[in-house]
């Protein structure tokens, strides 16, 4: 084989989950790799020490990726949400600055191991991105036509388009919601948080990898920020809830964190929380005469997290 002498982009992917292309912008994509572990023994009374492999296993993979046109991976997380676990296959294209594939990760049997969202700031002016990781059982990886010189090989088609698509969607575009208190539509911002699915990596007879089974999932706090004019509710929950001692099941509250279109006028997905009760309400680190406006930093905890996404959208 004649390698080309041209170095390859680091930033040129298509994904494919279960034969279908996903039609969103992949901003990133890490590990997924066979890594072993090395084992060091005595040999005998000799100083010397033999090393050799034992146990081998497959990094997980992790893809940040735009929001728009992630619709196989948000009900790939949802589903792990409702413990529904399902493992799926792909694959990972790689490609040049022409769009000529150049190198194929393909993954099987994986399941959902973290999804991460970004940061929701109502004067963000950026794109946003899902970050997501999972683990598969088993990879396999080679070389593409593309990668050959004088071979441009198959070219990866329909990213140009979802990288123009991604300019629809902004972390600036988005509602809180929790139920009996007013003006918390008024919340101006919410930090990242990270959702993360445990699993089990399990040895099995002469299998060269390990089988991998869900164990459990863990749900973040949420922290966000509103303007101090608008969170009387919000503090007289919290006094309430923690100053008070009325923290059982009636005092919880249901809510949801909306992801908007960029006009405002149609959800393009909702996380659900559920049982919410709340920790933390306290207002910001403020200054005299400092040209800011004084804010309420909030954070809440809840039982369970469901991720809802409408079919009329077209956000898959």
């Amino acid at each position: 084989m004649t390698i080309s002498s041209r170095s390859f982009p680091a930033g040129q992917f298509a994904l494919t989950i279960d034969g279908h292309q996903s039609t969103a912008y992949v901003k990133s994509v890490d590990g997924g790799f066979a890594r072993a572990q090395v084992a060091d023994d005595p040999a005998g009374g000799d100083v010397k020490r033999v090393k050799h492999i034992a146990t081998v296993e497959v990094e997980p993979i992790s893809i940040e990726m735009g929001m728009t046109g992630s619709g196989d991976v948000l009900s790939w997380i949802q589903g792990s949400w409702n413990k529904q676990w399902s493992r799926r296959n792909g694959e990972i294209t790689h490609a040049n600055f022409d769009l000529y594939e150049t190198y194929c990760h393909e993954f099987y049997d994986a399941l959902i191991t973290e999804a991460s969202f970004p940061a929701l700031d109502a004067t963000s002016k950026d794109g946003g991105f899902l970050k997501f990781k999972f683990q598969p059982e088993n990879i396999r990886t080679k070389r593409m036509p593309g990668g050959e010189a004088g071979s441009p090989g198959p070219k990866v088609q329909g990213r140009i388009g979802s990288e123009v698509r991604q300019k629809l969607w902004s972390p600036s575009a988005f509602r809180f919601v929790m139920h009996g208190l007013d003006e918390m539509d008024r919340v101006s911002k919410i930090d990242s948080f990270t959702i993360t699915q445990t699993v089990k990596k399990l040895y099995t007879g002469a299998d060269r990898f390990p089988q991998i089974e869900p164990t459990g999932i863990k749900f973040p706090n949420i922290t966000g920020t509103i303007p101090l004019q608008f969170a009387g509710s919000l503090l007289d929950w919290h006094q309430e809830y923690i100053r008070e001692g009325k923290k059982d099941h009636a005092h919880q509250k249901g809510g949801a964190i909306e992801f908007l279109s960029t006009d405002r006028k149609s959800i393009l997905f909702s996380i659900n929380l559920n049982e919410v009760g709340i920790s933390y309400a306290g207002i910001e680190s403020s200054t005299s005469g400092a040209d800011q406006i004084k804010r309420v930093k909030f954070e809440l905890f809840m039982h369970h997290m469901e991720l809802d996404i409408p079919k009329a959208t077209g956000f898959e």
